[in-house]
């Protein structure tokens, strides 16, 4: 047994803007989020875009989820089909965090994703009312406000909080939950299939089944010694998440210190040859050296990763390699991702690709390499070639690979979040 007495009892409230881009494309139409059928896809051009957001009323009536494809949307003349527009999104959910501040100091919002938000309200039960209260009023001012639905969970912690949101609060009048540690056997014990809890993911949650675990009870129950041998961490934070105590520490989000610069890319096609697949990781090499040198930077270790296709039944292979001179020259990066290609890749048809530098160093003076006399022309290449991107723009300055079939920069140029701004 967990004695709860041991760890703080504090007032978390979880905010989750309801089906967030399509009620804000739908208050922009003059429509009402609740009601109308619409859905926000990639691209209205593309019959393969996934479904980025769904009104609840087209999940409800047509069953479209955000797994879902253009495609697979019905026919039917009531149901809109919208692009998304990033830079509205954002602009609404910045205003939304300010309006949490009308009840909290900054230092008590958590952002957790543009729609969702943690509040730590106690202490304010005099000023604004219950947990409870201040979710309602919250609610009602969202609404009244911006004219968008939210749901909302409330815990003595981060996690039973998220918790009380996701397995309760749509179902819940009102659409407010409120969880605390006696209600862990009776309402997150008996959850199955375990991926259903925020946390555990698909993997995690097939290791566990071919552990004789199948739902958080037994995770709850199982030997913390045998959890901790086959996760290591991992494992005693399955174990108390499962008894719903959680010690994060709610904050803004502050970037202390940047300690990795990368990049990632499901590709909006199947690539199957191999120099399509070289020309992406040449544009997203060029990415995150150019991020690198806007801080400054130059990193030591390169990571690299190729995800395979569904028709290659998955998989992949991230490897990493550390040089000796620390670096953010693209060329540099580049040679050292396609070292770990020609050791790691087998032909496969890729669908995703990642790269990162780690360990890094300031970029304020660089050593000499006699067996690279122009490496220092390289590297001021790099920083002239970035003045003129930051002053006209991404795509001002491009390498002639952006402009074959399988370049993919000259299109992201004109996106925000890797969608339509």
């Amino acid at each position: 047994m967990i004695d709860y007495t041991q760890f703080p009892e504090r007032q978390i409230l979880c905010i989750d803007m309801k089906s967030f881009y399509a009620s804000v494309a739908a208050v922009e139409m003059g429509l009402d989020p609740m009601t109308c059928y619409l859905a926000v896809v990639g691209s209205i051009d593309r019959q393969g875009s996934v479904v980025l957001a769904a009104s609840p009323a087209l999940k409800r009536d047509f069953g479209i989820k955000t797994t879902n494809r253009l495609f697979e949307i019905p026919n039917d003349p009531r149901i809109i089909i919208v692009n998304p527009k990033m830079s509205l999104f954002i602009k609404v959910s910045t205003e939304i965090t300010k309006l949490f501040y009308r009840y909290v100091p900054p230092n008590a919002v958590h952002t957790y994703s543009v729609d969702e938000s943690f509040l730590d309200v106690k202490g304010l039960e005099k000023i604004w009312g219950t947990p409870f209260e201040i979710a309602q009023q919250i609610q009602s001012d969202l609404m009244r406000d911006f004219g968008l639905p939210c749901t909302a969970g409330i815990g003595p912690n981060m996690l039973m909080a998220k918790l009380a949101l996701d397995l309760e609060s749509k179902k819940a009048p009102g659409g407010i939950a409120k969880w605390t540690y006696d209600d862990i056997p009776k309402k997150l014990w008996p959850v199955s299939p375990l991926s259903e809890m925020w946390g555990i993911g698909r993997r995690v949650q097939n290791t566990l089944n071919s552990m004789g675990i199948f739902n958080v009870g037994q995770l709850a129950n199982y030997p913390l010694e045998s959890l901790e041998k086959k996760f290591g961490v991992m494992g005693n934070q399955l174990f108390h998440h499962a008894w719903g105590v959680d010690l994060s520490e709610i904050g803004p989000p502050i970037l202390k210190g940047q300690v990795s610069f990368g990049k990632s890319q499901i590709l909006m096609r199947d690539y199957k040859e191999e120099r399509e697949i070289k020309t992406v990781i040449l544009e997203m090499c060029e990415e995150v050296a150019k991020r690198a040198r806007d801080k400054r930077k130059a990193g030591r270790t390169i990571s690299f990763s190729l995800g395979y296709s569904k028709d290659e039944f998955g998989g992949g292979f991230n490897r990493s390699r550390t040089i000796e001179n620390p670096t953010n020259v693209t060329m540099d990066i580049y040679n050292v991702c396609l070292q770990l290609m020609k050791e790691n890749y087998r032909g496969q048809t890729v669908r995703s690709v990642s790269l990162s530098i780690t360990q890094l160093v300031d970029d304020y003076e660089m050593q000499l390499d006699l067996f690279d006399v122009d490496g220092w022309k390289k590297r001021e290449i790099g920083y002239a070639m970035d003045k003129i991107r930051n002053k006209y723009g991404a795509a001002a300055i491009l390498r002639a690979v952006s402009y074959t079939r399988a370049g993919t920069t000259k299109h992201r140029s004109g996106l925000l979040g890797g969608h339509k701004a």
